[in-house]
């Protein structure tokens, strides 16, 4: 699919502004994602809310799914100016309402506009791109906007950390607004006068029932995390039933069983990101309780396998390899990296070669992550970037929900016995492996000015 407004340069001082723009505020709202698990032990204790804890993490999540889906639509049938902005907006009014919330119940409803906002901008961003950027632009702009959310991972805990400890927890989520003004002006300066017409599609015809299915989702999603680890584990079934019934609706035909084209693509995005973002939930967890590792020390490891995502990226957008070439390597590497890591589980391996596993790991989701991104645009159809980028995200969310459920029920339910923690990482390597027999099952004829070869 070839981009619309191919005229003016990529590296023009207005593109130039909204990328900077762009990626700063993508930045931003990943920090912001990263710096709740760091900052909520204390905002719990402060406004005595632990009883609805998991709250503040699971309706976020709920709200950025249903937004997600809201956005796509909304973005193909009216263009991706309105809810970018209105994105924007409602996560920076969600952390005010957070960082002032002087109880834990007005600080959920803080976190569930913050969760609405985010799930609009970050679909509306990619029908931008569609609309802004040339076709062959693509894989570097999504290298930026995926390094974009790997830096933060690196450095935001420990940011957090000092901040709700030197300062207060309220800062966390009231310096985002401030920081994000010079990030909004750039990308307001950046932004086209006029962009492309809405191609129409079936955008407006069915965002209703897309509404109704992504909450009945959204709320399999939250069962299905919250049963996963409860004394009710029909909780958790319930919640995998949402999702069965309504992911049909809400990704491309075919999904489930990765057919060829976009529906591949999806399926490879979620089981992919499933695998990683499951094990990486496992790698401190085997770190620290199996081999003795301090949090700190455990957290290096994630630290090595970040960096290593934004090298894998950064070659994904500057090497003119075929599409297909990086999702074999990536999806290849990601099932390798977990086996290495996983084989710590063992006291006689070295504690370094989780170290040099997760590293293989993080370069494997690099090469993949911005490449399926690419792909879901070139295999849209003018009027359905949208609504394919939504599923693309939607896809992502509900495969490594699945994936954390089900090794965390196993880890959870057999105790963290050396074969318990052996067979999580074995089925995660199985699932990293069902992505590398299906990497080549996308059709795609090269398009002008692409970097296939």
């Amino acid at each position: 699919m070839a981009s619309v407004l191919i005229e003016s340069p990529v590296r023009s001082p207005s593109r130039r502004a909204l990328s900077v723009g762009m990626v700063s505020l993508t930045m931003l709202v990943a920090f912001e994602y990263l710096a709740v698990a760091t900052a909520m032990p204390v905002v719990g204790r402060e406004l005595d809310g632990y009883h609805l804890y998991g709250l503040a993490f699971s309706g976020g999540q709920a709200a950025g799914m249903i937004a997600t889906v809201a956005g796509g639509r909304w973005s193909d049938a009216k263009g991706p100016r309105a809810p970018l902005w209105a994105g924007v907006a409602a996560f920076m009014v969600g952390l005010v309402v957070a960082g002032t919330a002087p109880a834990m119940e007005l600080f959920l409803v803080g976190r569930f506009v913050q969760g609405l906002g985010g799930g609009l901008f970050n679909v509306a961003i990619y029908v931008l791109v569609a609309q802004v950027y040339p076709s062959r632009e693509h894989p570097r702009v999504f290298s930026l906007l995926a390094t974009a959310w790997v830096l933060p991972s690196v450095v935001g805990p420990a940011i957090t950390g000092i901040v709700a400890e030197q300062l207060s927890w309220r800062w966390v989520f009231l310096s985002v607004p401030v920081l994000a003004v010079p990030a909004v002006l750039m990308m307001w300066r950046g932004m086209p006068a006029e962009l492309p017409e809405p191609a129409g599609g079936r955008a407006g015809r069915d965002f209703v029932p897309a509404l109704v299915w992504g909450g009945l989702a959204a709320a399999g999603a939250a069962l299905l995390q919250y049963g996963s680890g409860s004394a009710e584990p029909w909780l958790a079934v319930a919640g995998l039933v949402l999702l069965l019934l309504a992911l049909p609706r809400l990704l491309p035909p075919g999904t489930l069983r990765a057919a060829r084209g976009l529906p591949a693509v999806v399926a490879l995005r979620g089981l992919a990101a499933g695998s990683f973002f499951a094990a990486e939930v496992f790698v401190p967890l085997t770190l620290t309780t199996g081999r003795g590792l301090s949090p700190a020390e455990a957290g290096l490891a994630l630290t090595g396998g970040s960096l290593a995502w934004s090298l894998g990226s950064w070659i994904q957008g500057r090497v003119a390899w075929h599409r297909r070439t990086f999702l074999r390597i990536g999806t290849a590497s990601i099932a390798a990296g977990i086996a290495i890591t996983g084989l710590t589980v063992f006291g006689g391996v070295p504690v370094l070669v989780a170290f040099g596993g997760w590293i293989v790991t993080g370069l494997g989701i690099g090469l993949v992550y911005p490449t399926l991104s690419v792909l879901t645009l070139e295999l849209s159809a003018p009027g359905e970037e949208g609504r394919n980028s939504a599923s693309l995200s939607i896809g992502e969310s509900a495969y490594s929900i699945v994936a954390v459920a089900i090794t965390g029920a196993l880890f959870t339910g057999l105790g963290g016995a050396t074969a318990v923690q052996l067979a999580c990482f074995g089925l995660l390597v199985v699932m990293a492996a069902a992505a590398t027999a299906v990497s080549g099952r996308f059709d795609h004829a090269r398009g002008t000015g692409t970097m296939e070869i």
